[in-house]
């Protein structure tokens, strides 16, 4: 618009009747702010509030004298990641409510856990669950079996607090073995918290889709397993040398177990 003015050496009434553009489009100027002061009120309230929506959070600003709309709320409430996860099992006591995560700053803060498929030689089914730590990338366990239940993820998991310590914080997705009875139980009693990732966002557990990823390709991909237990032990001679021998970018190209170790490598990006 100021070109045209620029060129032709118009009025800025004629320029926008030309171009059929809304004068008062021309010289408008925004005078929203960063909304900052709303915003921290908006978190207040959902710290305290856990199970509030943006619409019973809307209704608690206007008692404190805010003059705003719902639609304002509801978009600072999604801008600031505050959406219930409604497809929580309704049994489940130790699961977040809400996709507040943060970068852990240490080992053992959270573990990412998922399955992957694959098959044997004779073409028989397997189903391998990954963990691993968000912090360092250290792996405590590839453990393969034909099936898996929610009690058999218990028993893996116990076997590998026993050896690493017990972690605060393990993001999972909506799997059933993930949503079992058996996997809530074990939680509630050793003070994990189960965060899951919601339907048909992978993204949410971005840290164990990337280790499947490279599992796969490093693994799975460039071996046949003639049995179970051929399978477990390349799998494992594949697990031990991701721990302490494969650099890692994210962590100063070290191998993860130099964090765990102790070692003065940078912190993971």
């Amino acid at each position: 618009m100021d070109k045209v003015r620029s060129d032709w050496k118009v009025s800025a009434r004629r320029a926008c009747a030309t171009l059929r553009i809304d004068r008062s489009l021309y010289v408008y100027k925004s005078k929203r702010g960063t909304q900052a002061e709303l915003k921290q009120r908006i978190k207040e309230i959902c710290e305290t509030r856990v199970r509030y929506g943006y619409r019973r959070v809307h209704v608690l600003l206007r008692r404190d004298g805010w003059a705003v709309n719902p639609k304002r709320i509801y978009r600072l409430y999604k801008e600031l990641g505050l959406q219930l996860r409604n497809k929580v099992p309704k049994r489940r006591v130790k699961a977040k409510l809400r996709d507040d995560r943060r970068a852990a700053t240490r080992t053992n803060e959270t573990w990412a856990m998922d399955f992957v498929h694959d098959q044997l030689a004779t073409g028989r089914k397997i189903r391998v669950l990954t963990i691993v730590d968000t912090f360092s990338r250290f792996s405590p366990a590839v453990d393969a079996r034909f099936s898996y239940r929610g009690e058999d993820v218990v028993l893996t998991l116990e076997r590998v607090c026993a050896a690493v310590g017990y972690p605060a914080t393990i993001r999972v997705d909506q799997g059933s073995e993930f949503v079992s009875r058996d996997l809530d139980l074990w939680a509630y009693q050793k003070g994990v918290i189960l965060d899951f990732s919601r339907p048909g966002k992978p993204t949410d557990n971005g840290f164990i889709e990337s280790f499947n990823g490279k599992f796969r390709a490093e693994c799975l991909n460039t071996h046949w397993f003639m049995s179970l237990d051929d399978a477990r032990s390349k799998m494992e001679a594949w697990r031990r040398d991701y721990n302490e021998v494969r650099p890692h970018s994210a962590i100063g190209n070290k191998p993860p177990i130099a964090l765990i170790n102790g070692s003065p490598a940078p912190p993971p990006a």
